[in-house]
């Protein structure tokens, strides 16, 4: 039987506890520094509160440590690694080979080593490859389908693997993107991504001819796998990912509970195949819904191979959820067809003339003409019309929203000097007198000891041995036994380490860092494009560079930021399976149109950066160069 991991984001401590009491059975989180998410930081304090807190319902806390690391920035590595051990992590993502080396040199007191999507994780040679390191999970590219993700299970079975299911995406490869860093200073590997993906392009042919004015055209609507979710298990897939460490306390809530209840469903059709990987359970307040929650719309991306519209062209904000059209447009007021319930404050918006995202905010709601303050000039009779802000679903949201509950089994019983109770492994005992009852007292002890409240509990079944019911037992000494040993349960939880990989991980590095033995190359586990950009391979330290010389790598050179000075023209800082040929319909190998416009095709930015778009067709990958000058 397989254990499956809902795995959640977390920007804070609220969010992160919110997640475990939403259905999550891990949760992964920044620290303080050197985290993927520069603005979503956090103390070593909150983390091992969040340890604590997760850890009593078996769930485990993974740290992102995924960025790059400077030569001056090793000492401080090191420092948060040994923080980290010491609040309790289960496991820390890592892109820098540097900090799974640091990692190692911890011994069994260090947490597992997962491998971030940072490390472009494509094929089955690159996940041996980083078994062999000593990583006991690799987290997948996003853009590989579920033949690619079985076959890669199938090659490597013993690599827990760590799919995305929901959430915004990147356009290139695994983030292994630098626009950000050549446009703007700001690099996506050392998480101050400044979302180059999400601006305004025109689209221009060989001879400065525009194709396409003013679009958002690298701009990926929102994946979407919930409908998907057997199929990845089928094909291999353990922790299920949902992205989202810059996303509010809402959105975790929501969309944690929505893949909770999908994993519950399958895995009650398959109570012999899978199981959660923590305990517990939850009892929510509310109806989930994923499309009340941020999302530029959805898409499955390339989970069955290239189909469909995958971008956003017309806006990478939030577009919510479809509510109906504009019936009739009148002074001060919008009547809207369908059958959606408004509240007073929703936010709406549409789809104006220029193709724009345009929205307005409901003053007053009466059932379906909703009263505005200004009409949108857009606006028309028909118009579609959106929902990116649900008032009633986000005040419901707001409150406590789930409870989840460890079922407990106890067993109450007497013991020399007195009573015990024993609950899930776990025995409390207290002294007293065993005076005769003048009645059957077992009615009043099951009443007492179950009654577990706001505490993280519920009793599933309880016991009566040695005739206990047959002694007089004060309420107040019921109560003791009771607070007594929940607090013994609880510490138990929350002061375990639920490290499942500790005994089966390879070591493969001593303590000094170095490797023990390698059966791959490197070379061999990265597309070609590696050889002839070799800052892709992400070096940025001393440590870095020694491994991959270690690991037989011939072609090292500075990551990007620390030679950027020498990147000028023609240089790649996009690899993208997504193809604007395609999202156009101008791709002939999927039956589209023969495209009318000489190459190579430009994306030019509102400052006049240029941008030079190359297709390999045979690979079906788009790549961007950058400062083409015609």
């Amino acid at each position: 039987m397989r254990e499956i991991e809902l795995l959640a984001p977390a920007k804070n401590l609220e969010c992160g506890k919110a997640a475990i009491d939403h259905g999550a059975d891990a949760v992964y989180i920044g620290a303080y520094r050197f985290g993927a998410r520069a603005n979503a930081g956090n103390s070593i304090d909150d983390i091992t509160n969040l340890c604590k807190y997760a850890h009593q319902y078996k769930a485990k806390i993974y740290v992102t440590l995924n960025t790059i690391v400077y030569e001056d920035e090793i000492p401080y590595m090191r420092k948060l690694i040994r923080e980290l051990c010491d609040a309790g992590v289960d496991a820390i993502l890592v892109q820098d080979m540097a900090v799974a080396q640091m990692i190692k040199g911890c011994g069994d007191r260090g947490p597992a080593i997962h491998a971030s999507t940072q490390t472009d994780n494509r094929n089955a040679k690159k996940v041996q490859w980083l078994k062999e390191q000593g990583f006991s999970r690799v987290v997948l590219a996003r853009e590989l389908s579920v033949k690619e993700i079985a076959s890669i299970h199938e090659a490597v079975p013993d690599v827990e693997i760590e799919s995305f299911v929901h959430g915004a995406l990147c356009v290139s490869y695994s983030g292994q993107c630098y626009a950000s860093q050549y446009c703007f200073g700001r690099s996506a590997n050392r998480g101050e991504c400044a979302q180059f993906c999400r601006l305004k392009f025109n689209l221009l042919d060989s001879e400065g001819n525009t194709i396409i004015h003013q679009k958002h055209l690298l701009s990926l609507k929102d994946l979407c796998l919930y409908d998907h979710i057997e199929e990845l298990l089928e094909a291999g897939v353990s922790s299920l990912k949902i992205e989202g460490r810059l996303k509010d306390v809402s959105y975790v809530k929501n969309v944690v509970a929505a893949y909770s209840m999908r994993l519950n469903d399958i895995i009650s059709r398959h109570p012999n195949k899978y199981k959660r990987a923590s305990e517990g359970l939850v009892d929510y307040d509310f109806t989930p819904n994923l499309r009340k929650t941020f999302n530029r719309g959805f898409t499955n991306y390339f989970l069955h191979g290239r189909n469909g519209s995958i971008a956003s062209f017309e806006t990478p904000k939030a577009i919510g959820e479809h509510v109906g059209r504009v019936k009739e447009v009148g002074n001060g007021y919008i009547i809207v067809s369908g059958t959606s319930r408004f509240s007073n404050g929703d936010g709406l918006c549409f789809i104006n003339s220029k193709n724009e995202l345009e929205g307005f905010r409901v003053n007053k709601a009466e059932n379906n003409r909703l009263h505005v303050l200004h009409i949108p000039k857009g606006i028309r009779k028909g118009s579609a019309l959106y929902r990116n802000l649900d008032q009633n679903f986000s005040r419901i949201l707001s409150n406590k929203s789930a409870t989840r509950k460890i079922p407990v089994t106890m067993e109450f019983g007497t013991t020399d000097n007195g009573f015990r109770l024993t609950a899930n492994n776990v025995s409390v005992s207290v002294d007293s007198e065993k005076a005769p009852a003048k009645t059957h007292q077992r009615d009043n002890i099951v009443k007492q000891l179950t009654k577990l409240g706001t505490t993280s509990f519920i009793c599933k079944d309880i016991t009566i041995k040695d005739n206990a019911d047959s002694f007089f037992i004060p309420n107040s000494l019921l109560a003791e036994l009771r607070r007594k040993t929940v607090a013994a349960l609880t510490e138990k939880g929350q002061n375990a380490s639920y490290d499942s990989h500790a005994a089966t991980r390879p070591h493969r590095f001593d303590k000094d860092g170095t490797t023990t033995g390698q059966d791959i190359s490197i070379q061999d586990t990265t597309p070609s494009e590696y050889s002839k950009f070799p800052y892709l391979y992400n070096i940025s330290n001393s440590m870095s560079r020694h491994f991959y010389k270690e690991n037989g790598l011939d072609c090292m050179g500075e990551s990007f930021e620390k030679d950027i000075s020498s990147k000028k023209d023609d240089v790649l800082i996009m690899q993208c399976r997504y193809c604007l040929k395609h999202e156009l319909g101008f791709c002939i190998k999927h039956g589209g149109r023969k495209p009318y416009w000489k190459e190579p095709l430009i994306l030019e930015m509102n400052d006049n950066k240029h941008f030079r778009l190359e297709f390999n067709c045979k690979k079906c990958t788009m790549m961007i160069f950058t400062s083409f000058v015609r």
